[in-house]
């Protein structure tokens, strides 16, 4: 049942410049709504801040009506954490300005901008900054938690271009993190995720980039699995940091480029991507077409922001989700059988997995110079999503996600997890950060002692003294 609080819903409405949305508002049900369909949580208020000092006024509001406090950027983290039943949101989707200085490359970025935005303002300058790989997500929880994509060989995670931010923290008090000013604070939210504040502004690290890169997808089918992945392990191992590769399992697009029957069939995907010259990856691309010849294929130039959008259907808001990662040193043939043999049992054509190559910038950031979960030697990180249009037939979905997981080797799923992915208990947490916990804990106390922000991939705060 959803808390009321009567008339002091309007002493927030006065303090803040923004709309307070309450259960009974026509806008209720869409405010409390996010990327997730199988979250259906009823805040009992939400706060769709307009301005920082909006930001200090809600948190404020939360601590007098001891309020559970849930922050939403984009809202397109799988756990649902930007909502919770009585609790209250701080709702940043208003805070969507973006500023680009061309000159010194830097972006300001509103902490509710989504990555859509933040690459249509910095590409007409011909200037990007690693991010995810679906632009309807939002900058701020990518951005925390690290932040990969198609850039991260080349110009590293989103907290390795993160310069500075403006952060709101558990008491209301705004704060600059940067390298000469609370600069404990910078480094922990390079990676620890949503613990330390609400931040509404990131200052960001441009890059130059396309305006037109190159694309090509290679599509195997499922009983050729193991012999894809095997050749994407030897594609990934030795690649030039300009082409970035995305392991993928997946049914093919309706496309005009597939055949139509491969339409919707599922199989395994090479999606290759390439900032550098058309040659490189035109050489790459006959070399995979050599080693193992495509059921299809397709290689094309095509603008940088529309890479950012090839996944944005399969990912739409709308649809039940669920998923999990981890870490893998190396694609063994172990894994490899593992991964090959359970994608025949997966049921919804959402479903995928994805599997990124971390190296290069990526393994150029030493361990501690950012709070990031995990290590920064050479890696690959596993990601399984179950997606399926309605709750009853995620559940099938769901425990073939989980069998496929926990039959991986036991050194890859003890290895830890990416903190934006999925919901994970304490355990998790402490193994992914591993030495940095404490580090992140100290911290935490200094900036939220009472664990304010704890809807997350949550760091608990020291204790005192």
């Amino acid at each position: 049942m959803t808390q009321t609080l009567g008339a002091g819903i309007e002493t927030l409405r006065t303090a803040m410049v923004g709309p307070v949305i309450s259960p009974g508002d026509l806008e209720y049900d869409d405010a409390r709504s996010v990327w997730n369909a199988d979250i259906d949580r009823r805040p009992a208020v939400v706060a769709r801040c307009a301005t920082t000092a909006d930001v200090s006024a809600a948190l404020g509001f939360a601590r007098q009506h001891r309020l559970e406090v849930t922050v939403r950027g984009g809202a397109h983290g799988v756990a649902g954490n930007a909502v919770s039943d009585n609790g209250l949101m701080v709702d940043l989707s208003l805070l969507r300005e973006i500023t680009i200085d061309p000159v010194t490359q830097r972006a300001h970025v509103g902490g509710g901008a989504l990555l859509a935005d933040l690459d249509a303002a910095a590409q007409a300058h011909g200037l990007a900054t690693p991010a995810g790989m679906v632009s309807h997500t939002g900058i701020g929880g990518l951005t925390l938690g690290g932040g990969m994509g198609w850039l991260t060989r080349k110009f590293g995670l989103a907290i390795d271009n993160l310069v500075s931010a403006e952060v709101v923290v558990a008491d209301g008090r705004v704060l600059r993190a940067a390298a000469d000013e609370n600069a404990d604070l910078l480094w922990a939210i390079r990676g620890g995720g949503g613990n330390f504040g609400v931040v509404t502004t990131f200052e960001f690290q441009l890059h130059e980039v396309g305006p037109i890169v190159q694309f090509g997808m290679f599509f195997w089918s499922l009983d050729q699995g193991e012999q894809a992945l095997r050749l994407a392990r030897q594609v990934t191992t030795a690649l030039p940091a300009e082409i970035n590769v995305i392991i993928a399992a997946l049914n093919a697009p309706p496309a005009p480029f597939v055949p139509d029957q491969f339409h919707h069939q599922p199989g395994f995907a090479l999606l290759v991507a390439g900032f550098g010259s058309p040659e490189e990856h035109a050489r790459l691309a006959t070399r995979i077409r050599e080693a193992l010849p495509p059921t299809f294929d397709m290689v094309t130039p095509m603008p940088y922001v529309q890479l950012q959008q090839l996944i944005d259907e399969p990912t739409a808001w709308g649809f039940h989700r669920y998923d999990k990662g981890a870490f893998a040193a190396e694609l063994s043939d172990d894994v490899i059988t593992v991964l090959a043999e359970h994608m025949p049992s997966k049921n919804s054509p959402l479903s995928a997995m994805l599997i990124y190559r971390l190296d290069s910038a990526f393994s150029d950031v030493v361990d501690d110079a950012t709070a990031f979960g995990g290590t920064r030697t050479p890696q690959y990180y596993i990601v399984v999503t179950a997606a399926a249009p309605t709750s009853e037939l995620l559940l099938r979905e769901r425990e073939w996600v989980r069998s496929l997981c926990q039959t991986l080797p036991a050194y890859v799923v003890g290895h830890g997890s990416y903190v934006n992915t999925g919901k994970l208990d304490d355990a998790q947490v402490r193994v992914s950060y591993g030495p940095k916990y404490e580090r992140l804990a100290a911290i935490k106390a200094v900036y939220d002692p009472d664990n304010v922000f704890h809807r997350n991939a949550n760091i608990r705060p020291a204790a005192r003294g």
